[in-house]
């Protein structure tokens, strides 16, 4: 745990990616689904579709890791994406489209490899922590409160640059209001 934490690093949300819908926090920490959509550019890089954001600094060697509060969310997706997705087609979240990720949706977990599989917890998770290892074509989800192990993409073959990913998901009549928030990583003891 310690070591995985030890690649930790500081990732803010990119604006200018973001869907119309979200409402990004001003220092680039906490997303959230909004009712309306927001007044922002047109631009190439802003997901059209899907209420989806990615983080502004992208990897393309090495090891990173990063914490999510996915505290009182009813549904969001977490992981990275290779920086060629398409931002207004409406692609499938899978590995064969360049995304590596978990999801909660109607209180099932699921991994969105080329198949979707379900990952059984045994706790619902407060903060998600993601690592990747950019050489070992390695993505791996973990419980960052007990350090469960939820999932890992292995041998995969990346590349190109990698970015953190995040949807907040809809609003869903303000049962899904809260935020995403990207967490300080701490390495504390080992019990």
């Amino acid at each position: 745990m310690k070591r995985i934490k030890s690649h930790a690093v500081d990732v803010t949300l990119d604006p200018d990616t973001a869907h119309a819908h979200l409402i990004l926090s001003a220092d680039g920490k906490q997303v959230r689904c909004g009712d309306t959509p927001q007044n922002v550019p047109d631009n190439s890089e802003r997901f059209s579709r899907y209420v989806n954001v990615l983080g502004k600094q992208g990897f393309s060697a090495g090891r990173f890791y990063y914490e999510v509060q996915v505290k009182g969310k009813t549904a969001w997706t977490l992981g990275v994406a290779k920086d060629s997705i398409s931002r207004d087609r409406e692609d499938t979240l899978s590995t064969k489209n360049g995304y590596w990720t978990i999801w909660l949706r109607n209180g099932t977990y699921k991994a969105l490899a080329e198949f979707s599989v379900p990952l059984s917890l045994k706790e619902k998770p407060q903060r998600v922590g993601v690592f990747v290892d950019y050489e070992a074509g390695l993505v791996s989800f973990y419980d960052a409160d007990c350090w469960y192990h939820l999932y890992s993409y292995a041998n995969v073959k990346f590349t190109e640059k990698l970015y953190p990913f995040f949807s907040p998901y809809t609003n869903d009549g303000g049962k899904n209001s809260s935020p995403l928030i990207i967490s300080s990583v701490s390495i504390c003891p080992i019990k």
